[in-house]
């Protein structure tokens, strides 16, 4: 898996466990097409600021020289001499400042007990949340302020997305704000993908969403739509799999969480950082 991953970031296409790569239309899906969205399907990040002669400079040019059509995300120092981080296609990868080396896998501090390289990538995930506007999720909110908020990019096929879905007033009744993105792993212009878009054109898109994931029909529309641009988004972001649960801040939780579950993980969370900021 890690060379398949390896070989994703210097091809033109980020490689996803779940997210299979689709034509327009595809067999079986006969006069399928793209939504009618008019909202851009990419998504839109400050690219780095690089300075020409930097170690920074040698990495984007290797990079760039083994695939011209990379997008870097993110590029820096490493947590450790002589190497520079870099994010990009949903991955991180660590490249030494003279270009000649490069490698991929989780970094560990050993002495905090913490991944890096998941830290480097929550940041770009957040930056990525950033671009998509509350509007275009389908919010499922509890009664009264929430006293937690996730982002869960999900599919209307998906198995542990439905049962995440069927349990949604218990998390709502924990306090627990869901905020869906769409990420139909079957491929853009795909049956599952038609169904998302119909579900986003819905005129109540959370009875759609609840609708479609009871296997009840929800009628076929197209309009302008951010199918497209969140599936964009869920590549950017590293999606291995769904539902994949984040933090409006980036960490990731898993895939499929029980309502219990996911409100202890969010309670340590939010234990934790008053830990460190001493609220």
């Amino acid at each position: 898996m890690k060379r398949l991953a390896l070989a994703a970031l210097f091809s033109a296409f980020s490689l996803s466990a779940c997210a299979q790569p689709a034509s327009p239309t595809q067999s079986g899906d006969a006069g399928a097409k793209p939504s009618a969205s008019v909202k851009s399907d990419a998504v839109k990040l400050v690219a780095p600021v690089i300075t020409a002669g930097t170690p920074e400079a040698r990495v984007r040019d290797v990079l760039t020289k083994l695939n011209p059509g990379i997008r870097i995300d993110r590029l820096g120092p490493a947590p450790f001499p002589g190497f520079r981080e870099v994010v990009a296609s949903g991955q991180v990868v660590y490249v030494s400042d003279d270009g000649k080396y490069l490698f991929q896998g989780g970094l560990m501090d050993i002495a905090k007990r913490k991944d890096l390289s998941e830290d480097a990538m929550a940041r770009v995930r957040a930056d990525v949340l950033k671009t998509i506007p509350v509007s275009d999720r389908i919010v499922f909110a509890p009664v009264g302020k929430p006293k937690h908020t996730v982002v869960v990019l999900t599919d209307i096929e998906c198995g542990y997305c439905r049962k995440f879905h069927s349990e949604i007033a218990e998390y709502n009744k924990r306090g627990i704000e869901v905020e869906y993105m769409a990420f139909p792993r079957a491929g853009l212009g795909s049956a599952d993908y038609r169904k998302m878009v119909a579900v986003w054109c819905a005129d109540d898109r959370r009875k759609a969403m609840t609708d479609a994931k009871g296997e009840r029909t929800v009628p076929m529309r197209n309009c302008a739509n951010p199918v497209n641009m969140q599936y964009a988004a869920g590549q950017r972001m590293g999606l291995t799999g769904t539902p994949m649960i984040l933090t409006p801040d980036g960490e990731m939780l898993g895939g499929y969480l029980p309502p219990a579950a996911l409100q202890q993980r969010l309670e340590k969370i939010d234990s934790d950082r008053a830990v460190v900021t001493g609220s």
